[in-house]
């Protein structure tokens, strides 16, 4: 938390979506800091210590967001972490969201009303 706030940290390579969810969730009293990297992600992590955290499954690399979230997890991290992803239904045959310690995926475009209602159940 910042300043009675929760902390929200978003990575992602595409601008637009960092900024959609920067503007949703800040409208909505949360602190949100980005990252346009995996590497860059882990990095706010440390210093932030976000108290939930979205990670683009595709950014950098094809696998830049699943190995990111390994090494969050690896790193003692118990925030919920979402994926976000455009790859569609086929995603569940190719990742094991048990494995990750997902809390959820969820499917670009995003919804904003679905978006919201998960981070309030999440940071209660």
């Amino acid at each position: 938390m910042k300043n009675g706030k929760h902390v929200i940290l978003c990575v992602d390579d595409d601008n637009d979506i960092l900024e959609t969810l920067k503007v949703v969730l800040e409208a909505n009293r949360y602190v949100v800091v980005t990252a346009g990297t995996a590497e860059a992600g882990y990095k706010i992590w440390q210093t932030e210590k976000p108290d939930l955290v979205f990670v683009d499954l595709m950014m950098e690399e094809v696998d830049a967001g699943t190995s990111l979230v390994m090494r969050l997890k690896a790193a003692g991290n118990v925030a919920p972490v979402f994926l976000l992803s455009s790859v569609g239904e086929q995603l569940n045959r190719n990742i094991d969201y048990n494995q990750l310690g997902l809390a959820g995926v969820f499917q670009k475009p995003i919804d904003s009303k679905a978006l919201l209602g998960t981070v309030q159940r999440h940071l209660k």
